[in-house]
């Protein structure tokens, strides 16, 4: 048995394909640091750390003339959004439904994709994870004030990696904030801000809810680890008579490999 419970919980068949649907909706646009950094995985449940590949001595011999050395790993974090559905729009939806409410599984979407974020870009220490963001080795790059002033800023990002013998191309993490004003913005003559900066950092922008300012980062692999064990999936905890209670679950872990590989971008 899963440890997902789903066979516990009163949906249907038909229900559950609607609800992962939805949440597979929901979450794709939101998971910038996924289609950033190098993804591996899943790798099931079980998985409880990464292997860093690297030991600490333990003081004393067992035995004498035995030395006894330790293992590093980075434990695995769980992230969990909990939920409810009212059973009513479950029976709708049974019906053929068009219109069920599942705005309370869009909004534990939401949630947990900004704290993914949050984690990969700026980390999560009790976790032990640190961000990319945080972690970077150059000085932070100030964005300036008004929209145009991205592509200078951006371009002295790129600068900073070259000098730094970081390969390309580069993607681009943008805040809400950020990527809607980019996205609106049209330089002189009419040229698509958000074209401009694509073409200065040769790869991806990414919508990314949970990111300050903005980052870039090579995206030449190698740089930035991220190690999923239970890939995002919805469980179940509990019913009462008038709602079933799921949840949006994931564990991983993320480890920056190369803090030389990114800069971060502030306003002001």
């Amino acid at each position: 048995m899963s440890h997902l419970l789903r066979r516990h919980a009163p949906i249907t068949e038909a229900a559950w394909r609607e609800i992962d649907e939805e949440a597979r909706q929901r979450l794709q646009p939101a998971l910038a640091a996924r289609r950033l950094v190098d993804f591996a995985g899943p790798f099931g449940w079980e998985r409880s750390a990464t292997n860093l590949g690297r030991v600490d001595a333990l003081a004393g011999e067992p035995v004498a003339g035995v030395r006894a050395r330790r293992r590093r790993v980075l434990p695995f974090v769980e992230l969990r959004a909990p939920f409810s559905l009212a059973r009513a729009e479950l029976e709708d939806l049974d019906r053929g439904a068009a219109d069920v409410d599942l705005d309370a599984l869009d909004a534990a979407a939401q949630r947990i994709a900004v704290a993914e974020n949050l984690a990969v870009f700026h980390g999560l220490a009790p976790a032990g994870i640190g961000g990319v963001a945080d972690g970077s080795s150059h000085p932070v790059v100030p964005l300036g004030d008004g929209f145009e002033a991205y592509p200078a800023a951006i371009a002295r990002a790129v600068e900073m990696l070259l000098s730094a013998g970081i390969e390309g191309p580069y993607g681009i993490a943008l805040s809400p904030e950020a990527y809607t004003g980019v996205a609106g913005t049209a330089e002189r003559g009419g040229y698509p801000l958000i074209d401009h900066l694509k073409a200065i950092a040769g790869g991806p922008i990414a919508w990314a809810p949970g990111v300050t300012g903005a980052v870039v980062l090579s995206l030449r692999g190698g740089d930035f680890l991220f190690e999923s064990g239970q890939d995002l999936a919805v469980g179940y905890e509990g019913h009462d008579a008038d709602a079933v209670h799921l949840y949006l679950e994931e564990s991983f872990s993320f480890r920056v490999a190369t803090p030389e590989a990114a800069v971060a971008l502030r306003g002001g």
